[in-house]
């Protein structure tokens, strides 16, 4: 039985035939990104929803690999509106660029043209209504302050496949960063937007994960970034990867990356708290 990584705490069984970690060669966004779609089980996952809040990785304004292809998220707006017709989709991101906001990033990458093609909505995450919410045996952030949209839609994760110098690796559990306003978590650690994560790298993404994980995840790994997340050196993979499990998914980008994932202390960390 697979352990889903839902912030609602779901446990459900991939199914016959179903991947935890499904593993497609790519040929093509339009094609590849619905066989992994479907052999991870997203047709289960979309299922009884309406809206949808698809996260990709817009760090900067940096063209892929740095950030996530268009292409990509195009692929998973055209596969959910071929099963919810009337689905409302929104691409949200909170970039961390110190000189830029996000809505020039959306415009750059060509995620303003893919709204205005599909229909979609665009939400800047630093901009975005807050909630507050306690939890005290939290080590870094016993209170944080997240973008409401994060519980209210279902939450589909579109990271790169990178290394990441503070984090070991920028994975989906990495990626829900973009979630943190600066406004929050900015002043200390850094002169970039929610420099307070890197003063405790793995401890402030356990927290933030504890209140915030991806419903579903499809990682770009046509390429993987293996020296860090900003540039370096890039290496074909060929693949896109797609769970309903963060954890099990981060791990095995780590594993592509001949990373240990037990090295990696957000991923041993989340799964302490999952409890397996």
């Amino acid at each position: 039985m697979m352990k889903s990584c839902s912030r609602r705490g779901n446990v459900q069984p991939p199914g016959p035939g179903l991947a935890e970690v499904a593993e497609i060669p790519f040929e093509s966004y339009g094609q590849s990104v619905a066989l992994a779609m479907d052999a991870a089980g997203a047709a289960n996952v979309l299922a009884g929803h309406g809206s949808f809040l698809l996260k990709p990785n817009l760090v900067n304004s940096s063209p892929p690999p740095v950030t996530t292809p268009p292409q990509l998220c195009r692929a998973v707006i055209d596969y959910i509106h071929a099963r919810i017709p009337h689905a409302r989709i929104i691409i949200a991101e909170g970039c961390g660029d110190p000189h830029m906001e996000t809505g020039a990033v959306f415009g750059m990458l060509g995620y303003r043209e893919l709204a205005e093609q599909t229909g979609a909505e665009l939400l800047d995450l630093n901009q975005a209504p807050v909630v507050e919410r306690k939890t005290p045996d939290h080590e870094v952030f016993p209170t944080m302050h997240l973008p409401e949209a994060a519980f209210s839609h279902c939450l589909i994760s579109l990271p790169v496949l990178k290394r990441h110098s503070y984090a070991g690796i920028t994975g989906t559990l990495k990626n829900m960063m973009g979630f943190a306003p600066p406004d929050h978590y900015s002043g200390r650690g850094g002169y970039w937007k929610k420099s307070v994560f890197h003063l405790q790298m793995h401890e402030s993404l356990r927290d933030l994960n504890r209140h915030i994980l991806p419903d579903f995840t499809i990682m770009d790994a046509t390429v993987g970034m293996v020296e860090y997340h900003l540039g370096g050196r890039v290496e074909p993979y060929g693949l896109l990867l797609a769970s309903a499990d963060a954890y099990a998914l981060d791990c095995r980008a780590a594993e592509l990356l001949h990373i240990a994932p037990e090295t990696i202390g957000h991923l041993h960390r989340t799964r302490e708290y999952m409890g397996s």
